[in-house]
């Protein structure tokens, strides 16, 4: 059974399309860099690729060498002696001149890559800003020219098809790295400094993204979705992202507001509430996110209240609380959270 196992999930991780494992948090995301799907990512892939190759060339050719020697033994001789008159020198000269053109060219084209992913070939319209914190993404979209378009959201990044997005990047604490295998490179966040990268999908999907530089306890935690979409659906989803939540309606998810305000809002933020916090996920359209706490649970109603309830066991070290709750007082806060679409 493990053996099968095993098998399976091979398959997803090198056979399998990239949406393959789309369905389960943390389902084997980083095989994705085998898959590009955007301009900025293409070139990174074919580096990937090629340096792999060269890579096992070297290997292979260093076995086989090794494996001829061995089988044609000369008679024992100082191992340190090198013989000019018998060709060893040549060797050297040849293996040393083979192996500075190698590596020179793929400097050449290393850097040559580097200068193709600099930049876009037009310029993005569109710009976000993502700050890292342990260990989850807020992505704030503050470009528009009305304010009232303006919001804040997390760990799920909304882009249009086939357009250019510049990507600012920032860290609330530590040293953290933004990937999106299938859109981009890797590009750390660093306190106090702003780094910037750009990101663009060929087509509509949703791709996986990653902290990729190890921040403490919960990086392996620390993931978050690029959601490509329509210009059409990309709009709509922004209006809509950019309105205050709804008033709670019936005695029950107003009992969960009321509870929210006291447990909650000092950490979250729920647009149109007095809930003003900033230290942690913006929950105004909590419902219309695909995944919870950084990738770590998909986002139904039971594991909302499971990772409000047992958070310390889901994601430990985490600055969110295990926060314990009586069976009315769960069942009220479930009401309230089910009304913020």
């Amino acid at each position: 059974m493990r053996r099968w196992a095993a098998l399976a999930w091979l398959a997803v991780a090198f056979g399998a399309s990239p949406a393959a494992a789309q369905d389960a948090p943390g389902g084997a995301p980083l095989n994705y860099f085998l898959h590009a799907a955007g301009p900025a990512a293409v070139p990174t892939m074919r580096l990937g690729w090629m340096l792999a190759t060269l890579a096992v060339s070297v290997s292979v050719l260093v076995a086989v060498l090794l494996c001829i020697a061995i089988v044609r033994r000369r008679p024992r001789a100082d191992p340190a002696a090198v013989y000019a008159n018998r060709g060893g020198m040549a060797w050297i000269y040849i293996g040393t001149g083979i192996s500075s053109v190698v590596l020179f060219a793929t400097l050449v084209y290393v850097l040559m890559t580097l200068e193709t992913v600099a930049s876009p070939a037009r310029r993005p319209n569109l710009t976000i800003t993502v700050t890292a914190y342990d260990w989850w993404w807020k992505v704030a979209y503050s470009d528009a020219p009305d304010p009232a378009r303006n919001f804040v959201t997390a760990n799920e990044i909304h882009i249009p098809v086939g357009e250019p997005v510049k990507i600012e990047l920032q860290s609330a604490d530590v040293i953290h790295a933004f990937w999106v295998p299938q859109l981009a490179g890797k590009t750390q966040t660093i306190p106090g400094q702003t780094n910037e990268q750009w990101i663009e999908a060929d087509q509509p999907g949703t791709y996986r993204g990653q902290c990729s530089q190890f921040c403490g306890a919960q990086h392996a935690h620390m993931a978050f979705e690029v959601v490509a979409q329509s210009a059409q659906d990309f709009d709509a989803w922004r209006r809509a992202q950019a309105q205050a939540a709804q008033p709670a309606s019936g005695a029950e998810a107003v009992a969960g507001q009321r509870l929210f305000g006291e447990r909650c809002a000092g950490c979250h933020t729920v647009r149109g509430t007095d809930a003003l916090g900033v230290q942690a996920p913006d929950l105004t359209h909590l419902n219309s996110r695909r995944l919870l706490a950084a990738g770590a649970l998909t986002n139904t109603a039971a594991h909302q209240l499971d990772w409000v309830q047992h958070a310390q066991r889901i994601k430990p070290d985490s600055l969110m609380p295990s926060i314990a709750l009586s069976v009315t007082d769960a069942a009220a806060l479930s009401a309230y959270l089910s009304t913020l679409h």
